[in-house]
């Protein structure tokens, strides 16, 4: 067997915390399957797999075994079981704070003469000719307003 650099020696809670996991039926099942792995990968009741044999166990690559290895020794338990967060969306939004105040603003000034009220495709042709918006469509508008409860149309 290889040398192993990241061992995996689970303390009894996490343990538990591991198998109370396992049997929840609310975890996700990378959750489980990370923390099935974890409990494989432990080497405090002296027996010890490879990763290719714990792999095939859980029906995952030996890679994945081996970046749950590193993870929760460099890390600990919590972020081993967890995916890891984005520090930013992978697409940033279109509309931010600014402009969603802005077109809530407008849906509450006087409508157009020959209207009586704004209409979602009115307000979204006045954005766009203030040049709030290079683009935006009647249902985003309405979206803006239903989510901010300005629905006044």
């Amino acid at each position: 067997m290889p040398r192993i650099k990241y061992r995996v020696l689970l303390t009894e809670k996490e343990q538990q915390i591991l198998k109370k996991i396992i049997s929840e039926k609310s975890s996700s099942a990378k959750m489980i399957m990370h923390a099935n792995v974890l409990l494989a990968l432990d080497e405090s009741k002296g027996m010890r797999q490879s990763d290719q044999e714990i792999g095939k166990q859980f029906h995952v690559h030996f890679q994945s075994v081996h970046t749950i290895r590193r993870t929760f020794a460099e890390t600990g338990l919590e972020t081993a079981l967890r995916r890891k967060k984005r520090m930013t969306p992978p697409v940033p939004a279109k509309i931010t704070g600014d402009i969603e105040a802005r077109i809530i603003t407008l849906s509450f000034s006087a409508p157009p003469e020959g209207q009586s009220k704004w209409t979602l495709r009115l307000l979204a042709d006045k954005v766009v000719e203030l040049e709030i918006m290079e683009n935006i469509s009647y249902v985003s508008v309405g979206q803006i307003l239903k989510r901010t409860n300005a629905d006044r149309t």
